[in-house]
């Protein structure tokens, strides 16, 4: 059951634009005690079928950049390979750092857009 769970909410995340995988990979790892380059391999096989049909429909509306898709690919895969190698305590540390700023810039966009909206209603 708490497979299903995290599988919804891993793709509800995912529906919205910031990636699912961010929080599938925390929730198989502090919810179900699985070792990080475990959760990391099942988050890709998570991210073939969702990214697959993100594809399709993002270049029927011709809303890719093929040229920084490629380099962003490439790089992405250079990554992939260089984290196998990585020690796990040194690879939880890492994404324990990559989640704080991906909280501080949420936050400060939050922030941001209240001040825009703040600023437009007083006008």
């Amino acid at each position: 059951m708490i497979e299903i769970l995290i599988g919804m909410i891993s793709g509800i995340v995912s529906g919205t634009g910031m990636g699912g995988g961010t929080i599938l990979i925390f929730l198989l790892t502090f919810m179900m005690g699985i070792e990080q380059h475990v959760a990391q391999a099942t988050n890709l096989i998570f991210f073939i079928p969702t990214s697959i049909v993100a594809i399709i429909i993002n270049i029927k509306n011709k809303n890719i950049d093929l040229k920084l898709a490629i380099i962003i690919s490439i790089f992405g895969i250079l990554g992939a390979i260089i984290s196998v190698y990585t020690d796990v305590k040194i690879l939880k540390k890492c994404f324990g750092v990559f989640l704080i700023i991906v909280a501080i810039n949420e936050i400060y966009s939050i922030i941001r857009l209240y001040k825009k909206d703040k600023k437009t209603n007083n006008k």
